[in-house]
């Protein structure tokens, strides 16, 4: 362990944010520095638990007290080091995770849990100052093929994993830059993107093989991919967009919040808008259909492009602002949860129901109608508590229904699961012969740090499948 006095000296700590004034003019990362010495503090807390509960807590199983007692004795090169054996990419997950770990951390049964997130970010910037992320590239190769489809945080964890086994990885990108949800799903504000960008070089660097323009299913016939490769990992997301079929839905001004923050990653990387009818949110009344994760990128997205009014509507009721009695530790707890984008301003709203949409003359959107939403399971409309909100924009952040079919999926003719995703076994593998799959496609829209779990397990199955047995962890 770290101090074993540390948790009983110290106090939970975590790094400030950028002044609201300041960084709604900008699309930087809103935390600031977190200076050496409170982050080796911070590792100190960590305690002595016997059972470290983090682990299972961690879908990737980082070894958190173990990296926690390495900072905590100035020993950061052999940290990222234990950090790395089980994730590909901290620089990710320190910056995007919400830290289910922090959740399970045994010293938040009575007390404010070790600053896990913090720690790990600490970790791989101070490696990447100091020139210790560097090519990894396989002594030998085996002269397999592999096909990955998808170059989001799992197609990326398992392009790296393979290769590192030797195999020759090919990652297939429909889009114009590689990164998939973390290049083109993330604000900036979250995750720039030449974060991204250092971690593309190093898998370039040690074989990994990058196309892009490549839409499987679209241009090219995914017989292609199973004639050539030996075999072939589908990592390309959950896309398919949950609507809200109401009275008024086909009106303008209406989008998925996947539109809208796809277009303004494009513009901010300076790519061409290739005639798209621009998605802005510049002197609008913005009304944002969701309160989770995306729907707080869209509005510190709509911060940024200088809304006149922000509102997000939740369907569910108001969380508590400490941890709930139906989600006790060390599960992850139902609570309020206040992101940098809350603090930027807007209103939040809860247990409203959208009833339908109204326009104007020329057919766009100008008011949300909605009623106050009784309890699970039924959210019955309550009599008597209709309201409505002026509305210029409307983005959808209701979530996604599972991967794509049209094309891929059909073409191959994979089976689903009963929630729409692709159906493995515990092998990862899908019906198709010599095709497997991870991530978002397998288990539905999830966390960036369950997809990086997902292809490195995967990446151990297709191993598995191409040389008899595998070195690769699970």
């Amino acid at each position: 362990m770290a101090k074993i006095t540390g948790f009983l000296e110290f106090e939970r700590e975590t790094p400030a944010r950028r002044p609201v004034e300041e960084r709604i003019k900008d699309w930087k990362e809103v935390y600031q520095e977190f200076p050496t010495a409170k982050v080796e503090r911070q590792a100190a807390r960590c305690m002595d638990c016997g059972v470290p509960f983090c682990h299972t807590g961690c879908p990737v199983n980082n070894l958190i007290p173990d990296w926690n007692d390495l900072v905590f004795k100035d020993r950061w090169r052999d940290a990222i080091r234990k950090l790395h054996s089980t994730n590909n990419f901290p620089d990710f997950t320190g910056r995007i995770c919400p830290a289910p770990c922090e959740a399970a951390c045994v010293l938040g049964i009575n007390e404010p849990p070790v600053t896990i997130k913090a720690i790990e970010h600490a970790i791989i910037e101070r490696a990447f100052a100091e020139g210790w992320v560097a090519p990894e590239p396989p002594q030998r190769r085996t002269g397999k093929k592999v096909a990955v489809v998808g170059s989001g945080p799992a197609g990326l964890a398992a392009a790296q994993q393979l290769n590192r086994a030797g195999h020759h990885v090919v990652v297939l990108e429909k889009g114009s830059r590689i990164g998939g949800l973390l290049r083109y799903g993330i604000p900036d504000f979250k995750l720039e993107k030449r974060i991204v960008d250092r971690r593309l070089e190093q898998l370039a660097a040690e074989g990994v093989e990058f196309r892009t323009g490549v839409h499987v299913g679209v241009n090219l016939d995914p017989a292609e991919l199973q004639r050539d490769f030996d075999a072939v990992l589908l990592a390309m997301g959950a896309e398919h967009p949950r609507d809200l079929p109401i009275p008024g839905r086909e009106l303008h001004g209406i989008h998925f919040a996947m539109e809208y923050l796809t277009q303004q990653n494009h513009r901010g990387a300076g790519d061409p808008d290739n005639g798209a009818a621009p998605i802005l949110a510049d002197g609008k009344h913005v009304i944002i259909v969701g309160g989770g994760d995306t729907g707080a990128d869209c509005l510190g997205t709509a911060h940024r492009q200088h809304a006149a009014s922000v509102q997000q509507l939740e369907l569910l009721p108001k969380p508590p602002r400490d941890r709930h009695p139906s989600t006790p530790w060390p599960l992850w707890p139902l609570q309020l949860r206040i992101e940098s984008a809350h603090e930027e301003g807007g209103v939040r709203d809860w247990s409203v129901l959208t009833t339908r949409f109204s326009g104007d003359a020329n057919g766009h959107v100008r008011a949300l109608h909605c009623v106050r939403a009784g309890e699970r399971p039924d959210f019955k409309p309550i009599p008597g508590s209709e309201f409505s909100l002026p509305a210029d924009l409307v983005l959808l952040a209701v979530g996604f229904t599972g991967p794509v079919r049209k094309g891929l999926i059909d073409t191959l003719g994979l089976a689903l699961d009963p929630r729409g995703n692709l159906k493995t076994g515990l092998d990862y593998a899908t019906s198709a012969p010599g095709v497997f799959a991870a991530g978002d496609a397998r288990r539905g829209q999830s966390l960036v740090v369950w997809a990086i779990a997902e292809g490195r397990k995967a990446a151990h199955h297709v191993d598995k499948f191409l040389m008899g047995s595998s070195a690769l962890p699970l």
